[in-house]
């Protein structure tokens, strides 16, 4: 039975990794610069052995074994072939899984890749990745077996949840988990490099790829959730600050800051710790966000079906692992010069840090502070985007102008550059031009606005200088091109946005604005497992005298019994239209809700160049400034 290979996988996965575990500790204590080929050998098998008990849930999907609990809770025979696959993942018991299985890729990726010479820095770090997966193979086995045996064995299983029905969200979860699972291999790093001090230049050298292609996967992950969101939710936007979208946020906000602090190690001593601070804090903030979505401690669309259970460990693990780590840090944490010189490069990258850390604790108690009030009081409150745009907004212009003027001042000596230029001149001209078209009166939208047009025209400049001197930064210049942009669009989609909600029956007209909407008719269909109801809708642009036509559906699955309600989007390359409907119980009326989203597709694509520019540190394209 595939059950009982699976656990037979999953248990010689958990016995090698352990095995190498003592081999690494015996190995310690042997002279030499070589590590023994028996680490090797056994890192490999358990790479076998843990990809083995993966691919064997992924067989159990695929061919509908429901003797496999795992399968008969999450699947049906009925379910297409791709998302059978993608429901291994779409549970707490298969994504766990694969959580280990990129905790383990990323251990032997490091001991084969990683080109540090120091020998007990490299055991030292693949001991505390191993402490790491086997706590959580010993979790997966004994409370949240994705092999456990149904008996007896059911001829149809229950299915998988239909919002989870989506090749967007199939994709999202993977990318996610190598992002925030991946920063596994620097929290392990930054331990072994106290314990072994290595020196900041290696340090530096050993972390800038694994913090690059982690972050490049997080950023990606994102993107492709926020994108699910937006259509499969119908909520109509690019992030509304649930608190599972926060749990991701919050990883990348301190990966973003290691990212840009990294930089500076490998110039000058003095942020030695710092990153060796960044890079638990990362690590750790993944398994917070893991605890919160597993433990059925936050209210989410989508979080996993929850176990106080399991919960209590991955808190109880969390705590151990967080004392651990502040004890090695106190006991081996070196001293350190960290006099910076004011409008030095490094000076702006340190500003830049703090910033993410303040959007960090922004975030972390928007998420928490619900769930503390409710465990103490019993009172139920949501905490949603007037609290985030309220706080975080003002403090995006100091951080536009750090992004922006920060690149133009030189490593390790101080030269302060005069603040107004040709540039901020320029930038001055567009945002009146803008201005006198969108005509927005709020003074803080505006000098968002502003600030982002500086830092896109500033790095376009950047990108014209640096090819004329031959000596091009592209994984800055285009990272920052990025997220000028997608602040310049979302400040755009804010304010040209239109939305309304209201009811109407088959047959009737609405008219909002330039806008009239003319509810058609209704049709069914039956599609593989669920049934839809279709509504016709024609949207008249009376100023442009253009029609449009929208579909938008609710659909009635029968594995499990789940009503969903699809969002009909006409896009184009610079604006969205979008409609979502609901039927209203016991009546022949439906609540409509249309929106106008001008330049989501820009957004989107901002993102893409935002990872573009992190992941081009990775394959070392640029040279240095």
């Amino acid at each position: 039975m595939l059950s009982n290979i699976g656990i037979i996988f999953s248990s010689s996965a958990l016995l090698s990794s352990l095995i190498l575990i003592y081999f690494s500790i015996v190995e310690l204590k042997i002279s030499g610069d070589k590590i023994s080929q028996k680490i090797y050998k056994f890192s490999l098998f358990k790479l076998i052995f843990s990809l083995s008990s993966f691919l064997t849930l992924i067989a159990g999907y695929v061919y509908s074994d429901f003797s496999i609990n795992n399968v008969y809770e999450n699947s049906h025979t009925s379910k297409p072939l791709f998302y059978k696959i993608s429901g291994t993942w779409g549970n707490h018991e298969g994504s766990l899984l694969l959580w280990i299985n990129i905790l383990v890729l990323f251990s032997f990726l490091f001991l084969v890749l990683d080109k540090n010479k120091n020998k007990n820095f490299k055991l030292l770090t693949l001991i505390f990745q191993n402490l790491l997966i086997s706590i959580f193979f010993i979790f997966l086995l004994s409370n949240s077996n994705p092999f456990a045996p149904v008996f007896p064995v059911p001829s149809e299983g229950n299915g998988l949840n239909p919002i989870l029905q989506d090749p967007a969200l199939a994709i999202h979860p993977p990318l996610l988990y190598i992002g925030f699972v991946g920063s596994s291999i620097y929290f392990s790093v930054a331990l072994a490099s106290l314990i072994c001090k290595i020196d900041s230049r290696s340090l530096a050298t050993t972390l800038k790829p694994w913090v690059s292609v982690s972050w490049f996967f997080q950023t990606l992950g994102i993107l492709v959730g926020s994108i699910w969101a937006y259509y499969e939710l119908g909520w109509g936007g690019f992030w509304f600050w649930d608190p599972v979208e926060n749990s991701s946020l919050m990883p990348w906000l301190l990966m973003t800051a290691l990212l840009h602090s990294v930089l500076v190690l490998e110039r000058k001593m003095g942020l030695y710790s710092w990153v060796i601070v960044l890079s638990i804090m990362t690590f750790t903030m993944s398994v917070v966000g893991t605890f919160l979505v597993r433990s059925g401690i936050l209210n989410s669309v989508h979080t996993f079906a929850s176990d106080p259970n399991r919960g209590l460990f991955i808190l109880s693990f969390l705590l151990v692992m967080v004392f651990s780590s502040i004890f090695i840090f106190f006991r081996y944490a070196p001293s350190e010069n960290k006099n910076y010189k004011i409008f030095s490069k490094e000076f702006f990258i340190l500003l830049n840090n703090w910033f993410m850390i303040f959007f960090l604790a922004v975030v972390l108690i928007g998420t928490l502070y619900p769930v503390f009030l409710d465990t103490l009081t019993g009172a139920q409150i949501s905490v949603g985007p007037p609290y985030y745009n309220f706080i975080l907004a003002p403090f995006l212009i100091p951080l536009l102008f750090l992004m922006t003027s920060g690149p133009k001042h030189r490593w390790i000596s101080s030269d302060f550059k005069k603040i107004f230029d040709i540039i901020l001149f320029l930038s001055i001209i567009s945002f009146v031009i803008i201005f006198f078209f969108i005509k927005e009166s709020n003074l803080l939208t505006n000098l968002i606005l502003l600030f982002s047009i500086y830092l896109i025209i500033q790095t376009i400049f950047d990108f014209y200088g640096n090819l004329k001197n031959k000596n091009i930064n592209l994984s800055r210049i285009i990272s920052h091109f990025g997220f000028g942009l997608l602040i310049f669009f979302i400040s755009i989609n804010s304010i040209l946005s239109l939305e309304s909600n209201f009811n109407a029956k088959i047959g009737e007209k609405k008219n909002l604005g330039n806008y009239v909407i003319n509810f058609k008719k209704l049709e069914t269909a039956q599609i593989d497992n669920y049934k839809s109801v279709i509504g016709h809708f024609e949207i008249l642009n009376k100023k442009k005298s253009t029609i449009e036509n929208l579909k938008p559906e609710i659909r009635l699955y029968n594995k499990p019994e789940t009503i969903t309600y699809e969002a009909s989007i006409n896009s184009n390359l610079f604006s969205d239209t979008y409609l979502t409907m609901s039927n209203i119980s016991d009546t022949n009326i439906f609540n409509i809700k249309f929106q106008k989203k001008p330049f989501m597709n820009f957004i989107w694509l901002s993102v893409i160049l935002i990872s573009l520019g992190g992941v081009l540190k990775f394959f070392k394209i640029k040279r240095q400034i």
